[in-house]
């Protein structure tokens, strides 16, 4: 299965720099997106063991600009055999305070966004017969939180998302499968003490992996993971 192509957005930093660095660690070529972090995306690039990888920047909230990715990341490539949806954004805050502006930034990225990518990626899956998109979304879009408005109508409709094109592309050999990550130690939201009960960005990274090792007449379609140890309250 190794010397796959796989396209991860927002692979800069967290858990799509993990997850980067594992499929470039299991053989395969991997593009590096980035919206404007170019060093910290050419830093994931230099640290990628193998060859073939490469970065594309794109706004995925410019569905012109989510083209030009997919096509330069085919191109570079030679094929895209994987997309994981793991770029996204969060902001917290009681409705009373939340703006127009955040509501419809964090729908535009974290839902909107990925609509993008999965409708441009899918052209070339059913062209070859085959492909796997895999989104990361979170606990967020089964749970949901004060202050957590905006970020959990992403998430619940990223699940619905998901569940609806897994129905819609399964008889095509079109996989798709969502994870819904809860703690994660990554730069995400405000750390306060010791985060060493989270889960690790490379927690994920493995389960992206596992995923893709099941056996054809297997798809795990959607996948919850906690700490094993969360931090009590009080």
């Amino acid at each position: 299965m190794a010397d796959r192509a796989i396209l991860v957005t927002g692979a800069s930093r967290g858990i799509g720099r993990a997850i980067a660095r594992a499929f470039a660690g299991d053989g395969d070529r991997v593009a590096v997106h980035h919206r404007d972090s170019a060093g910290l995306a050419a830093g994931v690039l230099a640290g990628l063991p193998g060859r073939g990888h490469t970065v594309v920047q794109a706004d995925l909230t410019d569905p012109e600009a989510v083209r030009r990715m997919v096509d330069r990341a085919c191109d570079v490539l030679g094929g895209l055999d994987v997309l994981v949806n793991n770029a996204g954004a969060g902001v917290f805050r009681g409705i009373q305070d939340l703006t127009l502006d955040e509501w419809r930034k964090t729908i535009d990225l974290n839902l909107t966004g990925v609509f993008y990518c999965c409708h441009h990626a899918l052209p070339l899956f059913r062209n070859q017969g085959a492909g796997y998109i895999i989104q990361i979304s979170s606990l967020a879009g089964v749970n949901a939180f004060a202050g957590g408005a905006a970020y959990n109508a992403s998430k619940f409709g990223l699940n619905g998302f998901s569940e609806a094109i897994m129905q819609d592309l399964r008889f095509e050999n079109i996989r798709v499968s969502y994870i819904m990550p809860g703690s994660v130690d990554t730069g995400f939201g405000p750390r306060q003490g010791s985060a060493d009960w989270k889960i690790a960005p490379e927690d994920i990274a493995e389960m992206v992996l596992h995923l893709l090792c099941m056996p054809a007449r297997t798809l795990v379609s959607r996948v919850e993971m906690r700490p094993s140890k969360p931090k009590k309250n009080g």
